[in-house]
């Protein structure tokens, strides 16, 4: 696996494919304090199409699949998408707002885009994640954990999470234990 590296002055992290999306604008706040675990894929249930990409950066043929008109004119993005393989994609600068949560709320705070990332997986919310995902996951969410002093395992949540009434990702299908499972402990306090 590509070894990873985030550039806090950049906000980009090497060892990723940078493809710069449109769709970001200055954080509000200097603060990240919040990371968002999403999935995606399109059209849905299929994988490896490169459509997200194209999505992200708004070039979606909106004729090339029923689905695709209905979203061709949103204008989202996340920081990241890992795929299948868990090869890493990055859209967006950490030091950027990334368009991944929409109207969301997390500890009675609204606008979670202004103080998160966002790390969208290649799946649905029914079909399991990879081995590659996982520790391709495990590995960015180190680098996030260590760059970014507020940014706590309490403070990783699911787009379901701060979204309820509209959202259900990353899903039942993600497996949070083993996710957690590589991450490093926090220190109780004493």
């Amino acid at each position: 696996m590509t070894e990873l590296h985030l550039d806090i002055d950049s906000g980009w992290v090497a060892g990723a494919i940078h493809c710069p999306s449109p769709n970001c604008n200055s954080r509000p706040v200097d603060e990240v304090s919040l990371l968002v675990i999403h999935n995606i894929s399109l059209p849905p249930g299929e994988f490896g199409s490169g459509r997200v990409q194209q999505f992200f950066q708004n070039q979606l043929p909106s004729d090339a699949h029923p689905y695709f008109a209905s979203i061709a004119e949103l204008r989202v993005s996340a920081h990241f998408l890992i795929e299948r393989d868990g090869s890493l994609t990055q859209f967006v600068s950490c030091r950027e707002r990334a368009w991944h949560a929409g109207v969301s709320s997390f500890a009675g705070r609204e606008g979670c885009n202004d103080f998160s990332l966002g790390i969208e997986l290649e799946g649905t919310d029914d079909l399991p994640y990879t081995a590659a995902q996982y520790a391709t996951l495990q590995k960015l969410t180190n680098q996030l954990l260590s760059a970014y002093p507020l940014l706590t395992r309490q403070r990783i949540c699911g787009h379901s999470d701060i979204a309820p009434q509209r959202k259900t990702d990353p899903g039942p299908a993600f497996d949070w234990k083993q996710y957690f499972a590589g991450l490093p402990q926090e220190e109780s306090s004493q």
